[in-house]
């Protein structure tokens, strides 16, 4: 269902958006069996000059993409994507600080009746999802970071209906942030490192995200 819902959102930007990664950020998400939810994202944010990314791919040259000094056009076109993100419903505060960095202040609240992915901005043609979480049958959610680590595997749906990696592997290099869930909810399976730890009726999953992070966090939780 995310796959379907991101590629049609996503195809039509693909050789025009803007890829984001993170920076230094704290991330969380409250997950409730009753499937209320509540996410935030504060930190930085990362808009690398990758004009050309999925076509320097092919040729190998993404990563001198990645580092290339942005242009004044660049800049014009960054302070317009941080308006247009601002704009939206939940983000607090977007200040872009210049070549290519943006301080986010993001926090939503919502039911669990559709599919979620941050960010996504038509307007801002933003296209590489940090988070997406997926509705499935029978109560089951899956939630699943692919902007909160480094790995091929990790990537958005392509033109194709396939998963497309980071424009750049580079792109981790800028990672540096904990990502957190806490639910009530029943854990059917996840991945982190420190297992689940529990108080209460409540249990808390958290990652840390560095360049080093290969696996996605992933997490699949069963809801009423």
């Amino acid at each position: 269902m995310i796959g379907r819902f991101a590629l049609a959102l996503v195809a039509p930007l693909m050789l025009l958006g803007c890829v984001l990664t993170p920076g230094k950020f704290f991330s969380t998400l409250s997950i409730n069996a009753d499937r209320s939810f509540a996410f935030t994202y504060k930190g930085e944010v990362i808009a690398p000059q990758q004009d050309q990314a999925f076509e320097e791919k092919a040729d190998g040259d993404a990563a001198k993409s990645a580092d290339k000094e942005p242009t004044e056009d660049d800049e014009a076109k960054l302070r317009a994507m941080a308006d247009a993100l601002s704009k939206e419903a939940g983000y607090k505060s977007v200040v872009y600080r210049g070549k290519g960095k943006f301080d986010i202040d993001y926090a939503i609240t919502g039911r669990l009746d559709h599919g979620f992915v941050f960010p996504f901005n038509t307007d801002a043609e933003v296209m590489f999802p940090f988070l997406a979480i997926e509705l499935r049958q029978g109560g089951l959610v899956r939630v699943k970071a692919p902007g909160f680590a480094n790995s091929k595997s990790n990537g958005m749906p392509d033109a194709t209906g396939g998963l497309a990696s980071r424009p750049s592997a580079d792109l981790a290099k800028y990672l540096d942030g904990v990502f957190t869930i806490d639910t009530d909810a029943e854990i059917v399976s996840q991945n982190t490192e420190d297992g689940v730890k529990a108080a209460g009726k409540r249990k808390t999953l958290s990652w840390k995200a560095t360049p080093l992070t290969k696996d996605a966090p992933t997490a699949v939780l069963r809801l009423r």
